[in-house]
Formats: C-alpha cells, structure tokens, sequence
C-alpha cells in the first residue's frame, strides 16, 4: 500500500483510508467479530487510517475500534486513528436511540475537551492521531473552536487537527489559528461539491483532503440492493437520493460504471475509488468495508493508474448533474458550512 501525505505538518497515512461508522452504526446490524477481524486484516495489508467518531453508534464505534487496537497487541503505533467531536448527545430511551440522539452541534471550549478524555477512554489511547471537528457549530467562533483543538495538541492528547464538511472561508480562518493537516467531507463520482472551493483552498493551503462516502454509500459499487431491502434500521432508507423513483433514475448511471469498470478488469468500486484517488495525491477517500473482501477490493484501487483521458471520460459519464435526489435531507445540509 503507498502512503500519502495529509497536510504539512508530517500525517502519513495509507492511501486508502477505512472508513469505520458502518461497523456499528447507520448501515444495519453490526457483527463486532467480523468487523475485528476486518480491523486486523486492513492492517495485514496496509490500509492503516482507521476513521471513526463519538457519535457513531453513540460511542459504539470508538469502542469497538478500541478493542481492537487492544488485541493488536503492541501494533497500536501502525494505526492512524482519526476520530470526531462536535455534537450534542443526549442519553439513551426507548424513544430515542442511535442517531436520534444527535439533538445538536456542540464546539463550546469545555464540551471539546470532555469529548476528547471520553474518546481516548474508548479508544484506549494515550493522543488521537488526528481530530476532527464533526459539524461547525454557529453559535462557537471557529478561531475559538481551533484555539481549543490547538490546545489539546499541545498538551498531547492530540497530534493533527482537521475539520469536517467546512466552506473554504472557514477553513482559512481555521487554518490561520493553527495548521489544519484535513479536511473530510463527502465527496465521490456523483457528489462532486468540494470541486469548487474547498479543494482548490486546499491545495493552496497545503492541506489533505478526506472523502467520505467515496463509493456513493454503497450504491457506486453496483452491488447494493435496493433502498426497500435493506434492514429497517438502514439510515439510507431516509435519503433522497436513496428512495425508489431517485433510486430508479439513478441505476443507469450506475451501470455505466459498471461497463467502464469491466472494460478495464475492475470493478465499479475500483473504478469509482481510483478517480478519486487521481484527482490529488493529497486525498485520500475512506471507504467503508465490513467484510474483509471488500476491504481488499478497495485497497487494490490504489495501484489503479488511470490516464487523463480516461478520468476525463469517467468524469463526464458520471456527471452529477445527471444524478437524481440530493445526498442528504434538508435537515442534514441545514448542518453543512457553506
């Protein structure tokens, strides 16, 4: 596995990155021995950036990421752990579990600093690689927010910071308080938005990019089964672009993907990950995987050469103008910094 550089301040990590939510959150019923094993096997191959949050689960992911660092025994240096803060959780009832626990955004100075101790708890470790804020909070001043981060990062508890789902004008306040090594935000074939401010303010900066949802949520690998299939507890049931008539519109643009990809002998998760990998050697896409054969899948994209012609048509087969139903509900971008 190559590595990549995030920012400027010396974060290497694997060029394909694992994203780790769906583990125990968002995407149906978890299988904590089976996502251990696929921790494990993603280090075997040198897919070394674990990313997670406090909110995914709640808390359930910084966990289960924990007792798996744990029974690595003695490997914790190879993993890069990224994990997030930035929202309000309120306790658990039977009326309100998993995300409808997410009453709010929270960056005020104090709240950061408990997410922080709660999360190395979790996590069983002694800094967070690199900490993200979540969602920016309006009601917090940026600069005061990462005067805060920076503060954990001097005392050690933390060693990079990055920001999520941000507008280039905050990230440039952001980054004039204290380096910004990342910047994740959802960003793939057919959800192309940071195209037109946040990377072009990265790479002035000298500032990595993580996207997030590389493959759609799934739907870019071709495999997924329709919205109406999954479980009952599968937030993408919720999503515009997720229900039947968008889902409909949309699987010709899928199956595109899927005959460029077999042209090449890839498949349309290869495919889709290696344009975004070209598109920067500062980004660094994070995929989710749950099963150890598609964790391999879609390392394998990062030895995936692809000429300027070829991401040239890709790209424009792929246009996102052509994609039905926005990637989140109103209510989800009403949190999004523009």
């Amino acid at each position: 596995m190559q590595m990549r550089k995030l920012g400027s301040q010396g974060l290497q990590v694997s060029a394909v990155g694992l994203g780790c939510m769906g583990m125990s959150f968002a995407y149906g019923d978890a299988d904590d021995a089976q996502s251990i094993a696929t921790l494990h096997r993603a280090l075997d191959l040198g897919v070394n950036f674990w990313d997670t949050a406090e909110v995914y689960g709640p808390f359930t992911n910084e966990q289960l990421i924990g007792r798996a660092l744990q029974s690595l025994k003695g490997r914790r240096d190879e993993v890069v752990v990224a994990t997030k803060f930035g929202f309000d959780i309120a306790p658990e009832t039977p009326q309100q579990r998993g995300a409808q626990r997410m009453v709010g955004v929270n960056s005020r100075p104090a709240h950061i600093r408990a997410v922080v101790e709660a999360s190395l708890e979790r996590l069983g470790i002694e800094a967070i690689d690199l900490l993200y804020q979540h969602r920016v909070d309006p009601a917090v001043p940026i600069e005061e927010v990462v005067g805060t981060m920076g503060d954990l990062v001097r005392q050690g508890k933390v060693r990079f910071l990055g920001l999520s789902e941000v507008s280039a004008a905050t990230l440039r306040k952001a980054h004039a308080v204290h380096p910004i090594s990342a910047v994740q935000s959802e960003y793939s074939l057919w959800s192309r938005e940071p195209e037109a401010e946040v990377l072009p303010a990265c790479a002035e900066l000298g500032i990595g990019f993580v996207p997030y949802s590389p493959l759609g949520r799934g739907a870019l690998t071709g495999k997924l089964p329709a919205p109406g299939e999954l479980s009952e507890d599968d937030f993408r049931r919720s999503l515009p672009r997720f229900q039947a008539e968008a889902w409909g519109a949309n699987q010709s643009l899928v199956a595109t993907l899927q005959r460029m990809a077999a042209e090449r002998g890839l498949t349309a998760a290869q495919l889709a990950l290696a344009w975004v990998l070209a598109q920067s050697p500062s980004i660094v896409p994070i995929p989710g995987a749950r099963r150890e054969q598609h964790l391999r899948e879609n390392a394998l994209a990062a030895d995936v050469a692809l000429s300027d012609a070829e991401l040239r048509e890709i790209g424009a087969a792929m246009d996102p103008a052509r994609v039905r139903g926005g990637r989140y509900t109103e209510a989800a971008l009403a949190l999004v910094d523009r």
